[in-house]
Parts: structure tokens; C-alpha cells; sequence
């Protein structure tokens, strides 16, 4: 483990390689799973805030869910709040694109400049999952088989899981955490 500042950072997020290769998986960590992309408190404020200008990004489906649970649920299972799910399992958030990869909504709207807001940072942050503990944040990268072929693609372009998240890294954490987790695992990685 490497400690960044109030950080701990398992050692796979520095040693793994990934770039997500959408034409091979299609979004799918967008409809597979069974709890929805974990939210902040403050996300959920947010996306109450902007649900308006989300909603003409959203399938039928997704605004149907939202329209009857809201733009959060909460799984007991993980005790945390998450993005509702249509029933077959896709996030209420998610529609296709016309080669069938999945888009975010909330994305999208912030793309066309209608919303301040990218996406929650959970889903910015994949594979990465955080654990928030009293005292430090646990950074773990999370392995999925649906993800293979950006394990693949990562380690051809040898880019790492941090280095392939450096913006959402930035987002979470900001400028300097970033700028010690390359030093830390630059320095990890030649003295491995």
C-alpha cells in the first residue's frame, strides 16, 4: 500500500494497466451489476438540481424510473445510496449510442454545455473504488472480467489505472494529491 496524503492506495492502482476499450466492452459496466453507480450526498443535491436539463438525454425507461424512485435508490446490501436501475439492470442514467455503447445522460448534458455536473464521481473514477473510513480514503482497483479488454488495451499502451484517471483523480482529490501519487509511484516502481 502507498499512503498519499490522508490517502491509502493499494498497489494494483500504481502496478495495473487500463484504458477503457469501449468497442470491446460497450459501456457495459453500465448495465451489468446489481447495485447502481454509488453517490455522494452532494451528487444526489446535484442531480435533483439538474435533473431537468438531464432529462431530454434519458430513454423512456430511465425516466420512468426516475419519475416513480428518484434520481437515487439505496442498496441495504451496500448500505449506500446509488443511481436507480431499469430492471434488467442498467443505470436509469444510461442510453446507447447507435453503435449500441452505452452513454451517459447526465454526461452528455454536460458535453452540450447544459450542466456544470460530468457524472458521479464513482463512475469518473472506475476502476477505482473508493472506501470513505473516519480518517483516510482506501483506494482500490476494482477487477471485473468485463473489463479484459481494457486490461488488455492498458497494458499494450503500458498506462496505468492512476495514470488513466488522472482527471478524475484531479476532480476528487485536486492538483497536488496527483502530483504526489505520480512521485510516490514513480519512486514505488523503481524501488519495487
Amino acid at each position: 500500500m502507498l499512503i498519499v496524503q490522508d490517502k491509502i492506495i493499494s498497489e494494483d492502482v500504481i502496478e495495473k494497466a487500463f484504458i477503457c476499450n469501449l468497442n470491446a466492452c460497450k459501456g457495459a459496466c453500465c448495465w451489468e451489476g446489481d447495485f447502481g453507480a454509488p453517490l455522494e450526498m452532494e451528487e444526489i443535491e446535484k442531480l435533483n438540481e439538474i435533473i431537468d436539463e438531464v432529462r431530454p438525454y434519458l430513454s423512456q425507461e430511465g425516466l420512468d424510473v426516475i419519475k416513480k424512485k428518484g434520481v437515487f435508490d439505496f442498496y441495504k446490501e451496500e448500505n449506500e445510496f446509488g443511481t436507480p436501475l431499469l430492471e434488467n439492470g442498467a443505470c436509469a442514467f444510461m442510453t446507447k449510442d447507435e453503435k449500441g455503447h452505452a452513454q451517459c445522460g447526465i454526461e452528455q448534458a454536460y458535453n452540450d454545455g447544459k450542466v456544470n455536473f460530468k457524472k458521479p464521481i464513482s463512475c469518473h473514477l472506475y476502476p477505482i473504488r473508493v472506501t470513505e473510513l473516519p480518517e483516510y480514503d482506501a483506494l482500490n482497483y476494482d477487477r471485473w472480467d468485463i473489463c479484459s479488454a481494457a486490461c488488455t488495451l492498458g497494458e499494450k499502451e503500458q498506462v496505468p489505472v492512476y495514470r488513466f484517471l488522472k482527471e478524475a483523480l484531479i476532480r476528487k482529490y485536486g492538483d497536488s494529491f496527483y502530483q504526489e501519487l505520480e512521485a510516490a509511484a514513480t519512486f514505488y516502481l523503481k524501488n519495487k
